[in-house]
């Protein structure tokens, strides 16, 4: 292999100038930036109509409920939509028996306090169903920069040492190469379900969720190739 002055570069350094291979890591705890959770309402009836109305009504009372905490959404999606017969089980001719209707959002949110509120008054509505919350970091989080910066810090003072060690020091940076930097999978809470039923009595508005975020931690690896002055041994 030759570089691009028609000189024959050797793939491991020279006496000259040794080369040196390290990886340099880092991992960091940082409290979560957005939390999202999924609310999926649902509505079951004998008649085609009366569900779609049914579900029609109760999912505008959910985003209407979403929509009031517009200062902490930063988005809100809907997802999945389904209205599904249900047949009998018995019999030598297939008959409807029910339709089940579900429609599911997943709402993401920046205040934390205000998502344990959100979170309760949305499972205290009727057969509505909410799971979550995942917390995360926000794709462009600093905290991704900040320990990809310190991966390359370590690398870079683990072959400064190396090179000390046998009396040189660091000459020429040749290569990083970024292994990435991931995020842990979110952890999802506990699901919460409202009481199952039609028109239920009025209630007590419940009282608002404390929830504890869950830090996120941020992994970084890179492997480094420099060049060193020649050791004295």
């Amino acid at each position: 292999m030759t570089d691009p002055t028609g000189t024959t570069a050797l793939p491991y350094g020279t006496p000259d100038t040794p080369r040196l291979a390290v990886r340099g890591e880092a991992r960091l705890e940082v409290d979560p930036e957005i939390a999202r959770i999924t609310v999926t309402i649902s509505a079951r009836g004998t008649d085609r109509t009366t569900t779609l109305t049914d579900l029609t009504r109760r999912n505008e009372q959910a985003l209407t409920l979403l929509k009031t905490y517009r200062d902490a959404l930063e988005k809100l999606e809907t997802g999945t939509f389904s209205l599904t017969p249900q047949l009998t089980d018995k019999g030598r001719h297939e008959r409807i028996r029910a339709y089940h209707g579900r429609v599911t959002h997943t709402a993401t949110l920046n205040d934390f306090t205000a998502l344990g509120e959100l979170t309760t008054r949305l499972a205290d509505l009727d057969l509505t169903r909410v799971d979550g919350p995942w917390w995360a970091l926000r794709p462009d989080s600093p905290a991704h920069r900040t320990v990809r910066t310190q991966a390359v810090h370590e690398a870079v003072q683990r072959a400064r040492e190396y090179a000390e060690a046998v009396g040189a020091r660091l000459d020429a940076l040749l290569e990083i190469a970024d292994l990435g930097a991931d995020n842990t999978t979110p952890t999802a809470g506990p699901a919460l379900r409202s009481a199952p039923g039609y028109g239920a009595p009025a209630q007590e508005a419940a009282p608002a969720l404390d929830l504890e975020p869950q830090r996120q931690t941020v992994y970084a690896s890179v492997n480094a190739r420099l060049t060193m002055t020649r050791p004295t041994l």
